[in-house]
């Protein structure tokens, strides 16, 4: 049994050799240094930061709620706005933002009777049944399907090789057209506009893409024409 001695006042306690070299409860603590005292600002001459606390006199910094200018460097011209732009425009990043449908998520809702496939499926026709949402446009993929079992004519903004060797292997066809952010919400919600607006040229950049547009809108003049 090994005791401990205790002094009265600010000493600590004194451990026998035995105790050093054994971790208790007693002597947990930090490596020196680990832990920081926080900076208590405001409290008075003695403590050197009483008065301003540390941030000097007047001044934007010296405020509450300075949280520093971004890029700001003392009132000149900024380096971001010195120097010319650089860069381009990326056609192809128009594309990527098209919103996917699988073959078989396509499949799924034409067999629950929510799309015809008596007439083309439209972008229109997937929104309304709830298929998907498109903001920019829709890309058809072939994901878990094969082989279809009927014919489907189907008009999205993209589509991949492989979805359109499956389609068209089944007898059906997949018609690839350029709506810009108007056109598409015309398409997609006739009923807010009190006429409907022409579609828009793809960029030239796209124009490879999208080479039957101009036959389309000529097509599509023409019905409104005969209307």
């Amino acid at each position: 049994f090994v005791t401990t001695a205790v002094t009265r006042g600010a000493f600590p306690l004194r451990e026998s050799p035995e105790d050093q070299s054994q971790v208790h409860l007693g002597n947990l603590a930090d490596n020196p240094g680990a832990r920081k005292n926080r900076k208590r600002v405001g409290r008075g001459i003695g403590s050197g930061r009483g008065k301003t606390a540390g941030r000097g006199h007047k001044g934007y910094k010296s405020r509450s709620g300075n949280k520093g200018l971004l890029l700001f460097i003392g009132g000149q011209t900024p380096l971001h706005k010195a120097v010319p732009k650089r860069g381009f425009s990326n056609p192809h990043a128009f594309i990527s933002r098209f919103d996917p449908i699988n073959l078989k998520r396509l499949v799924y809702f034409i067999n629950s009777g929510r799309l015809d496939t008596s007439k083309t499926i439209t972008m229109k026709h997937l929104r309304d049944c709830g298929a998907v949402y498109p903001k920019v446009g829709v890309k058809l993929l072939a994901g878990g399907v094969t082989r279809l079992d009927k014919p489907i004519h189907i008009e999205v903004s993209d589509v991949s090789d492989h979805a359109r060797r499956i389609v068209e292997e089944a007898g059906g066809s997949v018609h690839v057209a350029y709506y810009n952010r108007l056109g598409l919400r015309a398409l997609l919600k006739p009923e807010r506009f009190t006429t409907i607006p022409r579609r828009a040229a793809p960029p030239p950049k796209l124009l490879w893409k999208y080479p039957e547009h101009y036959k389309d809108v000529e097509k599509q003049m023409e019905a409104r024409k005969g209307q």
